[in-house]
């Protein structure tokens, strides 16, 4: 053990460079080559060192040292001459800026059919007399990504986007191990490259972070690729580095590249201590092919990882660019899609779900089976029609398959297994939960329980909806909504308003804490605007726009109670489905009961005419765009051109009238505003235009 505080300054800078250099190597060890060199402990011991010399002799911390998490106050790096790019000093981002790519992000052309991958050989055969050979690689189920390393140092990164601009991720994707922010010392790369691949979220990452949501009252996601693009485009970096994400990268980049094959050059990125894959195998001909693809789609599902397919490559490079792209594909690559894993399990039960709008759904009680490196023991059964068609019975043999949602389904019944005697599974004529006859339009495929007011998973649905972040936003979850209902404290949505803090903190593991932070967003959901309330009703078949679209017909909700069929069939998104719910809605007493509770709670049922008012038309018919950051938040500069009448654009276009460039502006947005001739602004201009247009129309 080192005694610390009786160095010297040049031992603690040698062995803080020491240190460094080895915690460099363990990590490439553990990361990217998945075979660590060192315990736990003895890594542990090592990081401990590094941290306490680095403490105590700040002047020789290094901001991309492994003791650093990149987010925090890295700027550059002192023994290169390309700088790592400046961030927030807490990691956290306003927005993402967009680049163009060097190269456009184009796709693979993807099959599920053995003779395409056929045809497309014959293909590549009749385009060429050399020989030839290919690269056959895992298709991993993530999110691309484009890497560009400068001088060895990670200096952009770019998603696919549009496949010409992407955001530049690059402070999220410094938060994945397995992505060296510079590359190994004494690799022989070129001054600088591109490197493309997939970014994902490991089956045990993904379970972890789905569990905390579920911990936490969140939305689940679907499913790991979906989890990976989530997480790569949050605006707070320091979250990304706990999602477990890891990265593949399999497309190399470079000009004067010294390789003659796809295989070398990935093994030239591998020295320079970039992951890529240890699965990508050489394949001279279609057998061999065949044999990659048939060994894989069973190895699969013993992997870690979600993987969908296999990516098949023409190995040669100046036959790859000979092949050269199609506008959407290269001709030298084909995906072949693997079918949807399915596994065989027996069906034990039913359960029959009522949902928030009363919608019956069956869900299979399965004996539990391991597909997609999850175990499943419930499945979706869809409808009473699905039954039929599969004829299911109970303790059926059945195929389910995940097909990239959270809850798998029934595909297929295995026959041949059907015991003798065994019962069919038989849709129930009435609510499982309240009795009432249930109903089914013609035109629909579920059965509805039409008691809204009184089933209880739907009376209990329509509070868990209106306390939604794109309804209410109020801090609670379905955990709390079942507390508060089983304890009778709610019944109706206006009774969330009438809870005391002496109610909460009776609820399990709520402290004072918990609830005030409940307290404190019912106060703040009380200024949301109506539109917003009308949605959180949860009146069946309005959604967010058409909650918007009444309000701003409407503008109140006394004039929508008392319009006609005809006056809301002649409002935007307005069919006869939804008009008659409206009516239905309106016309019970306790419906109307509610509302007036709530506006008694203080919930605006009516525009705010006076906040809708603009303060002046100076911006009449402008459509202006903004970028980079201003000396008032976005929505404050939102908000400023809505008020002098102004829209704000979603994308720079031919009809947009100004773009507003604050500091940090996106490049690719200027580029285009230049391209297209529209005036470029400042903050300060853009208020002097805005002033003098307003005193022009007084």
């Amino acid at each position: 053990m080192f005694d610390f505080l009786s160095m010297k300054k040049n031992e603690a800078k040698h062995r803080i460079e020491e240190l460094t250099r080895i915690l460099r190597a363990h990590n490439h060890s553990y990361y990217v080559l998945n075979n660590p060199t060192v315990s736990d402990f003895e890594y542990d011991l090592l990081m401990h060192e590094l941290d306490t010399l680095e403490k105590l002799y700040p002047e020789y911390l290094s901001p991309d040292s492994p003791t650093r998490k990149v987010g925090n106050d890295l700027s550059s790096v002192a023994d290169t001459a390309t700088e790592l790019p400046s961030f927030p000093d807490n990691g956290i981002v306003e927005e993402f800026k967009q680049y163009p790519h060097k190269y456009p992000m184009l796709s693979l052309g993807n099959t599920y059919d053995p003779s395409e991958i056929y045809a497309f050989n014959e293909r590549i055969q009749k385009a060429t007399d050399k020989k030839f050979t290919y690269s056959c690689e895992l298709k991993f189920d993530g999110t691309a990504i484009c890497l560009t390393y400068t001088k060895g140092i990670l200096t952009r990164a770019l998603t696919r986007g549009d496949g010409a601009v992407g955001d530049d991720v690059l402070l999220n994707v410094l938060q994945i191990p397995s992505v060296p922010h510079r590359l190994l010392k004494g690799g022989n790369y070129p001054e600088e490259f591109e490197i493309r691949g997939e970014i994902y979220m490991p089956y045990q990452a993904f379970d972890k972070l789905n569990h905390q949501r579920e911990l936490n009252e969140e939305p689940l996601f679907a499913n790991p690729r979906n989890a990976a693009a989530g997480s790569l485009k949050l605006l707070d970096s320091n979250q990304v580095r706990e999602r477990g994400l890891e990265c593949t990268l399999y497309h190399l980049i470079a000009p004067d590249l010294k390789a003659e094959t796809h295989l070398e050059a990935l093994a030239m990125a591998a020295s320079w201590g970039l992951p890529v894959s240890e699965h990508a195998r050489e394949c001279k001909d279609m057998e061999e092919i065949n044999q990659y693809i048939r060994t894989w789609d069973k190895k699969r599902k013993s992997l870690p990882f979600a993987t969908d397919g296999i990516v098949i490559k023409v190995n040669q490079l100046d036959l790859q660019r000979s092949l050269g792209y199609t506008a959407k594909s290269p001709r030298w690559a084909v995906a072949y899609k693997f079918k949807p894993e399915e596994a065989l399990t027996r069906l034990n039960s039913v359960d029959y779900q009522v949902g928030r709008t009363g919608a019956v759904t069956p869900v299979a009680n399965l004996d539990p089976v391991q597909l997609s490196g999850t175990i499943v023991k419930r499945a979706t059964l869809h409808n009473a029609e699905q039954m039929e068609l599969l004829d299911i019975h109970l303790g059926d043999y059945v195929y389910v398959e995940k097909g990239g949602e959270i809850i798998p389904k029934i595909t297929r019944v295995e026959i041949s297994r059907r015991e003798a005697g065994v019962p069919e599974a038989i849709f129930p004529r009435d609510c499982p939960a309240c009795g009432t006859r249930l109903v089914k339009d013609e035109d629909e495929a579920k059965h509805f329980c039409p008691n809204s007011d009184f089933c209880p998973p739907q009376r209990k649905g329509k509070f868990i909806h209106f306390i939604s972040r794109k309804a209410m936003n109020i801090n609670a979850g379905e955990a709390t909504i079942d507390q508060l209902y089983s304890k009778n404290y709610i019944s109706e949505l206006s009774d969330l308003y009438k809870l005391t803090r002496e109610q909460l903190l009776t609820l399990d593991k709520w402290k004072d804490k918990s609830a005030d932070n409940f307290l404190k967003s019912l106060q703040e959901s009380k200024q949301l605007p109506f539109h917003r309330i009308l949605f959180g009703l949860g009146i069946r078949f309005i959604g967010e726009t058409t909650a918007r679209n009444l309000a701003d017909a409407f503008k109140n909700i006394d004039n929508l109670m008392k319009a006609g069929r005809e006056e809301l069939l002649a409002t935007e998104d307005v069919g006869e489905k939804l008009a008659d719910s409206l009516l239905d809605y309106f016309a019970q007493p306790r419906h109307r009961k509610v509302i007036e509770e709530l506006k008694e709670a203080g919930l605006q049922f009516s525009e705010n005419e006076q906040e809708k008012e603009p303060v002046s038309s100076a911006l009449a018919g402008k459509t202006i765009m903004i970028t980079g950051n201003f000396s008032v938040s976005r929505e404050e500069m939102k908000k400023y051109i809505e008020s002098h009448a102004g829209k704000v654009g979603s994308s720079v276009s031919g009809n947009t009238a100004y773009l507003v460039a604050g500091e940090k502006s996106g490049s690719s947005k200027l580029q285009k505003a230049q391209k297209l001739g529209i005036p470029v602004v400042s903050e300060d201009e853009f208020y002097k235009i805005v002033e003098t247009e307003q005193h022009k129309s007084k």
